[in-house]
């Protein structure tokens, strides 16, 4: 029971924590002026993100009859902003990074209010029972803190010791990913018995979302005439969530670990598609851009 708490209650928080801080390292002002240089772009990515993806997994609980606490978590891991991982990925995919840094930057200034909605009316929409509490006030106030605090300590840090932030930015990518990595093992671990059932259960839902939301992603981007390059960015930050953010919401502020159950399963599936997605795309981005 000690180290259940320790994982919920200062693990998760902290890992989260300097999860935010990352993304405050690689993010300058920059990233929030490139929406009015090049809006289409982000405004794709942003389309997909705040309203396709929420509609794709409303439809994968219908569709796989999920239980009201599953489909709750499944909405809390779609309102999701893309994660370290996304960046990551898209990188190995020789995708357009600063667009990728630039959705992330507006994905986690309105996740810091758009998630706390989506939660509240998912509890209310799907009646989970009523020993899970929404996020009232102080618990959204507690997402907008993590979110947002965490970001802007980076940015300042890159502001002020842009030499100490560009030394610190890939160790601490590296680092989080160990984190996220990490969390997962530790969630395993702890519900093995829990999680090897529910994988049985809702593993290929959760599959089927992340392929989609990927596809997604690509198609959009395609269909809005983007580079490959850029279509890479949207597909990985749609496609890839920050699952940490959404384990953090359903263990430690909601404290349920069947709201996570889509998060940790999804978190595990998605290393091996989004390897595969990176694979294809770089294929892809290689084709477009020769070598000279």
């Amino acid at each position: 029971m000690g180290n259940s708490q320790f994982l919920v209650t200062t693990l998760l928080p902290l890992s989260l924590a300097i999860i935010m801080l990352g993304f405050g390292l690689s993010l300058t002002p920059d990233d929030f002026k490139r929406v009015m240089k090049y809006p289409r772009p982000v405004l794709i990515g942003l389309f997909c993100q705040m309203l396709i993806l929420p509609a794709l997994a409303l439809g994968i609980c219908y569709v796989f009859d999920f239980s009201p606490e599953l489909s709750v978590g499944l909405m809390i891991l779609a309102a999701s902003p893309g994660g370290v991982a996304a960046n990551l990925f898209s990188h190995l995919a020789h995708g357009d990074v600063a667009l990728n840094l630039t959705l992330t930057a507006i994905n986690c200034v309105l996740a810091a209010f758009t998630l706390p909605l989506i939660v509240n009316l998912s509890l209310a929409y799907f009646k989970v029972s009523e020993s899970v509490i929404g996020l009232q006030f102080q618990k959204t106030v507690e997402v907008f803190l993590i979110v947002l605090i965490p970001v802007s300590i980076g940015m300042l840090i890159r502001k002020f010791k842009p030499v100490f932030s560009d030394k610190m930015d890939r160790p601490v990518r590296i680092f989080s990913m160990v984190v996220l990595a990490v969390i997962i093992i530790a969630a395993v671990l702890k519900e093995k018995e829990r999680l090897a059932t529910s994988f049985g259960t809702i593993g290929l839902a959760m599959l089927v979302f992340n392929v989609l939301s990927m596809a997604v992603g690509y198609s959009m981007s395609r269909l809005g005439r983007l580079k490959t390059s850029e279509a890479t960015a949207i597909t990985m930050e749609v496609g890839v969530h920050n699952g940490t953010l959404a384990l953090y919401i359903a263990m430690s502020v909601l404290m349920s670990f069947e709201l996570a159950i889509p998060s940790a399963i999804y978190s595990i599936i998605m290393f091996f598609t989004a390897a595969a997605a990176s694979f294809l795309l770089s294929r892809l981005n290689r084709r477009e851009t020769p070598a000279s």
